[in-house]
C-alpha cells in the first residue's frame, strides 16, 4: 500500500454531525484530522449481474486529500480493539454520520473507536443530490486545501484509509491502538456504495473484517461512483435510477457481512427486490414498524450521553409534524426501535467477526406487489412479519415507514399514528397495568432472540413506564 499522509488534530472546530455529547466525561475525544494519499479507481469487466458476483480491474490512480472525523478512548487500555469505520453519507448535501447518530450508545459503553471518512466528493465540494452545505462551503478556509477526485475513487479512499488505520503504519490518530475487530458500515446512499465494494472491491482488496449495511437501496452505487440523481425539480423523493433493479450481495462473500433494514427501504427505496436468503456470511435484518429514520436519529441523539433523564430521552423522540423544520401532513415516525437493534447489530457483527458467531436470523417482512412494492399490515396498521420489538408487539400507535406527506426527505421519516382511547381500551381492557406487562414479555422476547441488547433493557422499560407515546400508553 502507498503511503499515506495524516495530518492532525487539526485545531478548531470541524464542521461534523455527531451531536453535542459530553465526550470527555466518558474518558472520549474527538478530532478531525486531513489525510493525503494515491487513490485507485476501478472499472467494471463483464456483466454487472443481480448475484453481485461482479469483476473488476484497476484503473486510473489519482491524488487525493480528504478528511477523518474520530471519536477514541483517551486510554488505550479502555479500547476494546473495535474500530468502526463509517463512510460519510452526502445525500443531504453535508458530510454526515447517521450511524454514529444510531450507534454512539453502544460504541462509547464498549470502549470501541469511531472514524467517519469523508469518502464522497459531494460531501466536499458539492455537487450531489441536493445543494446541501458541503464541507468548502460551510469553512473554506479550513477545507480549502481538501481535494477529491471523484466517487470513483471513494472505495479504494475508504478501503485505504481503514487499512492505514488498524495498522498505525503512517502514523494518525489511531497509532497508539490495538485494532482486533475493523468494521466498515454506512446507511442509505452510502450503504448503495458498501453493496459495491462488498460485491467488486473487497475480493480484489481485502481490508475490512466485516461490513453493516444499513438502508439500503435495490441497486447498489456504480464502481465508477455515479449513483441516482434527483429529479430535474430537485424533489429527491422523486429519485430516478436503477433503484428498482435488485442487486444482491454476492454469496461467496470473504467476510461477513449484515444487511438492517426499515419498512421504508423494503418499498420506498424498493430494497424489495435484492431481497435473499441468509448464508453462512451474511443476515438481513428488516425492522417491523421502522422508518429510514426517525425523531431519535433527527432529534433526540445529539443530546444523547446515556446519562439524562429518562423524561429528556422521551420527550427528545416525541412524535412531531416538524422535524427539523420540515412539516410533514403527519406525524413521522417516533418509534426508537431502530436505535436499540442497530446497536445489537453492530454488537453481533463485531462478535461473528471475533469468535465466529453468526447473529440470529431474522424473519422477513410480509410484502405485496412486484414494483411498486407494499408492506402488508394488520389491522391496527402495523407491518406483519420481520424483526418484532415491543413497539409494535405492544403498541400504543401505529408506527410505519410509510412517508408522512411532504416534500423533499421527508418521505424517509416515516409515520405515527397514535391509537385513541378506545382502541387503546379494546387492546388492552386492563388499562395501563396490561399495557406495560405485555410490552415486558415482548421486550424478554426481542432479548432472548437477540435483537436488543441486555445492556439497553432498563432503559426501554423506562421509556415505557414513562408514558410518552409510542413508547408507552398514553395518547399524545
Amino acid at each position: 500500500m502507498t503511503a499515506l499522509d495524516f495530518q492532525g488534530p487539526i485545531a478548531g472546530t470541524p464542521f461534523a454531525m455527531i451531536g453535542a455529547l459530553d465526550l470527555a466525561a466518558d474518558g472520549y475525544r474527538s478530532e478531525e484530522w486531513f489525510v493525503s494519499g494515491t487513490a485507485r479507481s476501478w472499472t467494471q469487466r463483464g456483466d454487472r449481474t443481480p448475484d453481485g458476483c461482479w469483476d473488476v480491474a484497476p484503473g486510473e490512480d489519482a491524488e487525493f486529500t480528504t478528511r477523518v472525523v474520530v471519536v477514541r478512548p483517551n486510554d488505550p487500555g479502555r479500547f476494546n480493539g473495535t474500530l468502526v469505520v463509517e463512510w460519510m453519507n452526502v445525500s443531504g448535501g453535508i458530510d454526515a454520520s447517521p450511524d454514529w447518530l444510531f450507534l454512539h450508545r453502544h460504541l462509547i459503553r464498549e470502549g470501541a473507536a469511531w472514524v467517519g471518512v469523508s469518502a464522497q466528493k459531494a460531501g466536499i465540494d458539492g455537487g450531489g443530490l441536493v445543494p446541501g452545505r458541503p464541507l468548502k462551503e460551510a469553512d473554506a478556509e479550513r477545507y480549502g486545501r481538501l481535494v477529491h477526485p471523484g466517487d470513483a475513487f471513494s472505495y479504494d479512499l475508504f478501503g485505504r484509509i481503514g487499512a492505514a488505520l488498524r495498522s498505525g503504519e503512517f502514523g494518525g490518530p489511531l497509532e497508539d491502538l490495538t485494532t482486533q475487530s475493523l468494521l466498515g458500515i454506512g446507511e442509505s446512499q452510502s450503504a448503495a456504495f458498501l453493496v459495491a465494494y462488498a460485491n467488486a472491491i473487497d475480493p480484489v482488496a481485502p481490508v475490512y473484517d466485516g461490513l453493516m449495511i444499513h438502508g439500503r437501496p435495490a441497486a447498489a452505487a456504480g464502481i465508477d461512483g455515479r449513483y441516482m440523481r434527483a429529479a430535474r425539480d430537485g424533489n429527491v423523493s422523486k429519485v430516478s435510477s436503477r433503484l428498482l433493479r435488485g442487486e444482491r450481495i454476492r454469496e461467496d462473500l470473504r467476510i461477513p457481512v449484515l444487511t438492517l433494514q426499515s419498512e421504508t427501504d423494503l418499498v420506498a427505496l424498493g430494497s424489495v427486490a435484492a431481497r435473499q436468503p441468509d448464508f453462512d456470511r451474511f443476515r438481513l435484518w428488516e425492522v417491523a414498524g421502522a422508518a429510514h429514520f426517525d425523531t431519535y436519529g433527527l432529534l433526540a441523539t445529539h443530546e444523547d450521553d446515556g446519562k439524562a433523564p429518562i423524561e429528556k430521552l422521551a420527550d427528545g423522540m416525541a412524535p412531531t409534524d416538524r422535524p427539523m423544520g420540515m412539516q410533514a401532513e403527519q406525524l413521522v415516525n417516533s418509534g426508537p426501535q431502530q436505535h436499540y437493534v442497530a446497536q445489537a447489530a453492530v454488537a453481533h457483527l463485531d462478535r461473528w467477526v471475533r469468535e465466529g458467531t453468526p447473529p440470529p436470523t431474522a424473519p422477513r417482512l410480509e410484502t405485496r406487489g412486484e414494483g411498486p412494492f407494499e408492506i402488508v399490515t394488520d389491522a391496527l396498521g402495523i407491518a406483519v412479519g420481520g424483526l418484532r420489538t415491543p413497539w409494535v408487539e405492544a403498541p400504543s400507535a401505529a408506527l410505519s415507514g410509510l412517508a408522512p406527506g411532504g416534500d423533499g426527505f421527508l418521505f424517509l421519516f416515516g409515520r405515527t399514528v397514535p391509537f385513541d382511547a378506545e382502541t387503546l381500551a379494546r387492546l388492552y381492557p386492563g388499562g395501563p397495568d396490561e399495557h406495560l406487562e405485555r410490552f415486558e414479555r415482548a421486550t424478554e422476547a426481542a432479548l432472548e432472540a437477540g435483537f436488543l441488547l441486555a445492556a439497553d433493557a432498563d432503559e426501554i422499560r423506562a421509556l415505557a413506564r414513562y408514558g410518552r407515546q409510542p413508547s408507552g400508553f398514553r395518547v399524545a
